[in-house]
């Protein structure tokens, strides 16, 4: 698998609204989790959930068949992609990860650095 099943990040059987409410209790920017994609996806397995300046940003975490690897948000040219979803989350504890407001339109980033626990 991706690596995730150990990791105190994971949140296993956690779904979105669970995700949500959990960072909105954290509170604290760069706060995150991961958890399974809704959709079920074998190429979408996987979301990214982070909280900052009082939103919960949702970013569905890619598993690339072709190189057997993942990437984040939708395909673009030149991303970074990444031999497991544990060195998608140590690469962002040191750089930071552009969220991408749709709605609003803007950008804004932050490290992730608060592990956030469903119970």
């Amino acid at each position: 698998d991706a690596g995730v099943h150990s990791k105190a990040w994971y949140a296993a059987a956690c779904d979105r609204r669970m995700a949500e409410d959990a960072l909105y209790q954290s509170n604290k920017d760069g706060s995150f989790l991961i958890r399974k994609s809704s959709g079920q996806d074998s190429r979408q397995p996987y979301t990214l959930v982070v909280f900052y300046n009082r939103r919960v940003y949702n970013i569905p975490i890619r598993f690339i068949e072709s190189t057997r690897q993942y990437a984040l948000g939708r395909e673009k040219s030149g991303e970074e992609r990444f031999d497991s979803v544990a060195e998608i989350v140590e690469n962002h504890q040191r750089t930071s990860l552009v969220l991408i407001d749709s709605q609003n339109n803007t950008k804004d980033s932050t490290k992730l650095k608060h592990i956030v626990r469903v119970s």
